[in-house]
């Protein structure tokens, strides 16, 4: 009897322990501004990770590719709204980095001023261009669009680099001829009139001859996180899934966590969420793989990035293990 007690106590004991064992640390890492200020705010403000046993250490940066040289560095384990572009030539670099998930689409437009005597992108050789700064994936495809579609190289233009409100206000003082501004940023606009010239999708799909709609922003993680912690990596997708449903069924609780937590103004916060679902995804099919291998090759031919795109850098390990958590 006391041996069946001892036996019994010693399995109450390992239960208590599995079940009362400490969440994961994993140090998130995003770019405070445009879609990820947004989504970011609401991932923070919410309890989706620690459901989930996630410990999550949130890094805020200022500069879009800030995150992926905080991967390379290991200041952070995952980001997860890193800019395309960064994340080909920093693994190209050799750097031990994977994505695994697509979430960001390129909701992006080419702007100018209303009543500026440019009417189309063939009219931007030359001009100074707004846009997120060098480097940055709304940067590469831009760069990429003007010169596969319409001739226009980039040293025959000015890159002027800038978050959304500053490439706003680059319009409004005239500093810029064009900018190329999230459709998001749009259409928060209250006093500043522009005129769409073209946009990333259409023009994608006259660059590859397709439907796709191209990626700015994936979720990358370091190669060591994902290789001995896959199910770790599993259990923050399933939380940044978590969010996108929370979000889109409670458009109301968005809002104002925008307001408080983002310092957007009710009706910059209200625009936000009115495009919730078009700005963020948490995506890793084959098609959206072929989209990013497509894209690498478009930035490939143009020269905007330089080295080989190695299949390992796709790892769909934690996204196909996410699908089986409920």
């Amino acid at each position: 009897m006391k041996k069946i007690l001892l036996a019994a106590v010693l399995t109450a004991g390992t239960l208590f322990a599995m079940g009362s064992q400490a969440a994961e640390k994993v140090r998130i890492g995003y770019w405070t501004s445009g879609v990820s200020l947004g989504y970011g705010a609401v991932l923070e403000s919410q309890d989706f990770l620690a459901k989930r046993g996630i410990d999550a250490e949130f890094v805020h940066f200022p500069d879009v590719n800030a995150p992926i040289k905080a991967l390379a560095s290991g200041s952070i384990d995952l980001a997860f709204g890193a800019p395309l572009a960064g994340v080909f030539s920093t693994a190209a670099e050799g750097v031990p980095i994977k994505i695994f998930a697509a979430t960001q689409p390129a909701d992006v437009q080419f702007v100018v001023p209303a009543g500026s005597p440019i009417t189309s992108l063939a009219q931007l050789k030359g001009k100074k261009i707004g846009m997120s700064p060098a480097g940055s994936s709304v940067a590469v495809i831009a760069s990429s669009i003007l010169q596969q579609n319409y001739q226009i190289k980039p040293q025959d233009f000015a890159l002027i680099g800038g978050n959304e409100s500053r490439l706003a206000q680059f319009l409004a003082q005239k500093q810029v001829d064009a900018a190329a501004l999230r459709s998001l940023t749009i259409n928060q606009l209250d006093d500043l009139k522009v005129t769409s010239i073209g946009s990333f999708a259409d023009e994608w799909k006259k660059l590859t001859h397709s439907d796709a709609v191209p990626y700015i922003g994936v979720g990358a993680a370091r190669s060591e996180l994902i290789e001995k912690h896959p199910e770790t990596v599993a259990r923050v997708i399933a939380a940044l899934r978590d969010t996108l449903a929370w979000g889109k069924a409670n458009p109301a609780a968005v809002v104002e966590i925008l307001q408080k937590q983002a310092n957007l103004p009710q009706h910059d916060a209200q625009v936000y969420v009115g495009r919730w679902e078009s700005m963020n995804r948490i995506d890793f099919e084959p098609a959206d793989i072929d989209t990013l291998k497509r894209e690498h090759q478009v930035f490939i031919d143009s020269g905007t990035i330089t080295g080989a795109l190695n299949d390992n850098l796709f790892d769909t390990g934690p996204y196909l293990a996410a699908k089986s958590i409920k």
